[in-house]
């Protein structure tokens, strides 16, 4: 089977959503295709229309850097959109092996137990690998063996959890992008983004933009069915010689009503009312 032609269809992808007027380009009558044609794309890029459409149909898969830096700025990439872009002209097939077994560090999981805040530990993939009880009690799909992109596009109780569904499953599928980079031929994402695109219209729109976002922290707003609306900030910390997992945690700013909800469900926790515990899953 012949491998996708990743680098292509981002730039098709973005091309078709960069809007003539952020690229300089006057609007005059009716457009009939979306955002820019290939021609004007390799007018402002400096290369010919044809080595532009060699690149879109994958029928030149190695441009220069240059090339494509070039291209970043007519699509108005920032840095993170721009470093995915290079990382697709280099990708190569992956070895077709069964993946190694996940395991989160020893010392990892013992801080997970120790900290008296939402934690957890996802993998490249966004499979949840472990997770503290405070974590589950936020979320019950904080907990291993969950997929996080999986429930929040398929699972109504958790898509209810967020006031704002539609920024945070956008974010997701663009930090999914990020984490896998031009691996996108890797089986397991092939399998996930086709159940995701085949259970969810919107996941397949998202996927088809192809937006790219770092994986960073940043702010949350939760509805927990008992405590009510969480206004919480999160931190994404990866985790050193891991093959890409990261460290998440929730927090708020302490003497607000988030904090004492966190503080209240800590204590109802503790108490041994929620029986979940931090473990790996691998």
């Amino acid at each position: 089977m012949s491998r996708p032609n990743a680098l292509g269809e981002y730039l098709r992808a973005r091309r078709e959503l960069t809007d003539p007027t952020d690229a300089g380009l006057p609007v005059v009558g009716v457009r009939r295709t979306p955002g820019l044609r290939r021609e004007e794309v390799a007018t402002l890029a400096g290369i010919s229309a044809d080595y532009y459409l060699r690149l879109e149909q994958g029928r030149d898969r190695n441009p220069s850097p240059q090339v494509l830096e070039s291209l970043a700025r007519v699509f108005r990439l920032d840095a993170i959109a721009t470093e995915h872009l290079l990382s697709l002209s280099t990708a190569r097939p992956a070895a077709r092996r069964r993946p190694p077994r996940e395991v989160v560090p020893a010392g990892i999981l013992r801080l997970l137990d120790a900290i008296n805040l939402p934690a957890f530990v996802e993998s490249r993939m966004f499979d949840v690998l472990a997770a503290n009880r405070l974590a589950s009690a936020v979320s019950p799909n904080l907990r291993p063996g969950v997929n996080r992109l999986r429930t929040i596009f398929l699972d109504p109780a958790e898509q209810a959890l967020y006031p704002d569904w539609e920024k945070t499953a956008g974010g997701l599928v663009a930090g999914f992008r990020a984490s896998v980079g031009g691996d996108v031929d890797d089986p397991r994402t092939v399998q996930l983004v086709g159940e995701l695109s085949l259970g969810s219209d919107k996941f397949r729109r998202l996927w088809a933009r192809h937006d790219v976002t770092a994986l960073a922290g940043g702010s949350l707003a939760l509805c927990h069915p008992q405590l009510g609306r969480l206004e919480l900030s999160r931190e994404k910390l990866p985790i050193a010689d891991s093959g890409g997992q990261i460290l998440a945690i929730y927090h708020a700013e302490p003497g607000s009503e988030s904090a004492r909800a966190l503080e209240s469900l800590r204590l109802s926790v503790d108490t041994g009312s929620d029986q979940s515990s931090a473990s790996g899953a691998g």
